[in-house]
């Protein structure tokens, strides 16, 4: 049976996350529920969208992810599935899906037509939601529980530019994670194209300045045996992910690079090139 995970800002506290649990296993007892998170921020779109990207991928094909965030229950949203990469998501119809898939075009988008209007809704989540994610692990297709669309709410990020008369490319900070690492929209491979024909660049980013951006958060010590020597410094990586991501090295939420650099998400990020 497909596994059907789980991420809302629901949080730990409330009896919402586990009353989403016991609809989808009172539906289906054998299901296989796994959960991605349930810290994300309330209504935070950009931070669940962030979070999903890079996890629904680890998950076998045919996985189905219920998703709520800013998922509580309006008239006029409509709840949806996502197909797209072979796997299911389920969702409110607020933009979080296009953020996930700014680079993915789903092969097709349902509106859920699950509940008859006559019938009293407490919870998106419990009542709509969870039968519909039971219904695509059991095997079940979109058609049967809601009707094809073509204009499902569409979000985007802000993506990172180059300005030639200056040299530079300027983004900004898209999402802080639980070390406190700043994680910018400047990608890899935008950056190794702007950077031919230029001999250095320059991080910049508030009062601060890096000469060199590394591969992976540990490639910069060069001294294992003293690695402690290392502890508390700033460096610039590129993440798992292929973004540029501003560090201290072994950080943590409370004293990372949110911390220390003062900086919050939406905040510039600069690169700035020289010819010699």
């Amino acid at each position: 049976m497909p596994v059907i995970t789980l991420t809302s800002d629901f949080g730990l506290t409330d009896y919402r996350t586990a009353a989403v649990k016991g609809a989808i296993l009172s539906q289906s007892p054998q299901a296989v529920i796994a959960d991605i998170s349930h810290e994300i921020e309330a209504y935070n779109l950009r931070q669940a969208s962030y979070i999903i990207h890079n996890a629904y991928r680890y998950f076998p094909k045919g996985t189905v992810h219920l998703i709520a965030v800013d998922s509580f229950y309006r008239k006029e949203v409509r709840s949806i599935v996502y197909s797209a990469d072979g796997h299911y998501f389920v969702a409110a119809d607020n933009g979080l899906l296009s953020l996930i898939f700014f680079d993915i075009n789903p092969e097709s988008v349902h509106e859920i037509t699950l509940k008859r209007f006559d019938e009293e809704l407490k919870s998106v989540a419990t009542d709509i939601l969870a039968p519909a994610a039971v219904h695509l692990s059991h095997g079940g297709v979109p058609e049967v529980i809601g009707r094809q669309i073509d204009d499902p709410k569409i979000l985007s990020f802000q993506r990172a530019v180059y300005t030639g008369a200056e040299k530079m490319i300027v983004g900004e900070v898209m999402y802080i994670d639980n070390f406190g690492n700043l994680v910018s929209n400047i990608s890899k491979k935008f950056f190794i194209n702007k950077l031919a024909g230029h001999a250095r660049y320059i991080v910049k980013f508030r009062n601060l300045a890096l000469t060199s951006i590394y591969n992976h958060h540990t490639e910069f010590v060069k001294d294992w045996a003293n690695e402690s020597d290392y502890h508390g410094k700033s460096v610039a990586v590129f993440n798992e992910e292929n973004l540029l991501e501003l560090v201290i090295y072994r950080g943590n939420k409370n004293n990372g690079a949110k911390t220390l650099f003062g900086m919050n998400v939406g905040e510039k990020v600069y690169i700035e090139f020289f010819d010699e």
